[in-house]
């Protein structure tokens, strides 16, 4: 998943084209409903967390503890793979349908700086799942009993090194959403017709060809010779 600077390029000061945002504007609400998906597993982990702690801090219940974290951390990864697989395509399309004018200020202008942060947690999250997804192929050339053993293992600890990006996302995640939603529901700027670039292109042929000469001016006619004299 590339990554770009959250600030526009000298390109992209320039208005929306067309229906660029139409196949991308579809991804949108499974981006919002992630977001949210990963505010839920935190709130539902602050819920109880403190159960297994003492006044400190300190687990108390360090199995219980572990095992409310593997749970959140799993909940919490089902929706970084949703932004993972919408994500992208919804941050080229929001950064082609805006401008520097949306940049510099206006009503998006504070979610656009985020988006460098969405950016950067999932090339992260990508990289955790590319390596998991090898380790998983890896460990299906093995003994049955010997994969079913260290599988569920497995999966704990991508999920586990992805709770940071998860909580990065459902920082950031919103912002992606507003912006998204914002460009795609501001009106399109007017375009020319085909009849009218038509019409603009003739005259502008008519004007160039108006100003060169229809035919080349009369060559004066020579000077008399002199009638020549003897001496």
């Amino acid at each position: 998943m590339p990554t770009s600077s959250s600030s526009p390029s000298p390109n992209e000061d320039r208005p929306p084209a067309g229906n660029d945002h139409i196949a991308w504007r579809q991804h949108v609400p499974a981006l919002a409903s992630a977001a949210a998906g990963i505010k839920q597993a935190e709130d539902a982990w602050d819920a109880v967390s403190d159960y297994f702690c003492d006044h400190d801090g300190w687990p108390v219940d360090e199995k219980g503890y572990a095992d409310g974290k593997v749970v959140r951390d799993a909940q919490a990864w089902k929706h970084v793979e949703v932004f993972l697989a919408h994500g992208p395509e919804v941050l080229a399309g929001v950064r082609a349908a805006t401008t520097g004018a949306d940049y510099l200020g206006g009503p998006i202008s504070e979610d656009l700086r985020r988006l460098s942060s969405i950016d950067a947690a999932l090339k992260r999250a990508g990289q955790i799942q590319r390596e998991w997804d090898d380790v998983i192929t890896i460990m299906g050339g093995s003994l049955p009993g010997t994969r079913a053993l260290y599988e569920g293992r497995a999966q704990e600890i991508p999920n586990a090194e992805g709770w940071h990006d998860a909580h990065e996302l459902s920082l950031h995640g919103p912002a992606l959403v507003r912006a998204a939603e914002y460009v795609t529901a501001r009106p399109e700027p007017e375009q020319p017709s085909q009849t009218e670039r038509a019409r603009v292109a003739l005259k502008r042929s008519a004007s160039g060809t108006s100003t060169a000469p229809s035919t080349p001016p009369p060559v004066p006619p020579a000077a008399p010779t002199p009638p020549h004299r003897s001496r």
